[in-house]
């Protein structure tokens, strides 16, 4: 059962199931999903802006933009998709191409200098938009967001994220680490 989809009564009626011992889904339970929320290797997309070194070629190393399609315009070779890449990943990629015909055994290097933002909702005081930091949590995207109303539910959050091309939600808890492209949603206690 989605989480989204849950009302109060609908609490109820779970917590009566959970209880008797009756729920054999095949979903994990509240407490697990928050390891499916859980940050792997950051994949590029647009908006991300980095620093790619060729090592020994000045004139090919620069600040580059992840545009619209995940695309970045890199000089000689023109684009390389980056949408979904790592950084190793994409750092192959124009070797790759470099290496056929342009520059001999070429060493390049990918740091992400900006990531995409991330986004909170719910009962926090200045919802919106933020700039994603490498390390944030739940709790430290709360803090920017201007901290929780007095009406928020402050030991868990929801989480919305893209996994395997997908959008899942899931009940984290408030130390959860964060993506650029996440959704965060304070939701409101019912006590």
């Amino acid at each position: 059962m989605s989480i989204a989809k849950w009302t109060r009564g609908g609490l109820l009626a779970v917590a009566l199931t959970v209880g008797l011992g009756a729920c054999q889904s095949s979903a994990p339970p509240m407490e697990a999903t928050a390891a499916q929320v859980e940050p792997g290797e950051y994949r590029l997309g647009p908006g991300d802006r980095m620093r790619i070194i060729v090592f020994g070629q000045e004139q090919l190393t620069g600040e580059f933009t992840v545009d619209g399609g995940g695309a970045v315009a890199f000089p000689l070779i023109g684009e390389v998709q980056a949408r979904g890449a790592s950084a190793r990943e994409l750092e192959g990629r124009i070797a790759k191409a470099l290496a056929s015909g342009y520059v001999k055994d070429p060493r390049v290097s990918v740091e992400v200098l900006t990531f995409r933002p991330f986004y909170i909702i719910g009962e926090v005081n200045n919802p919106g938009q933020y700039p994603y930091a490498s390390g944030m949590t739940a709790v430290t995207a709360v803090a920017l967001a201007g901290g929780y109303t007095y009406r928020a539910k402050q030991d868990s959050v929801i989480i919305t994220r893209t996994i395997d091309g997908e959008k899942q939600e899931r009940s984290a808890a408030p130390n959860t680490p964060i993506l650029p492209d996440d959704v965060i949603r304070v939701p409101e206690r019912f006590f």
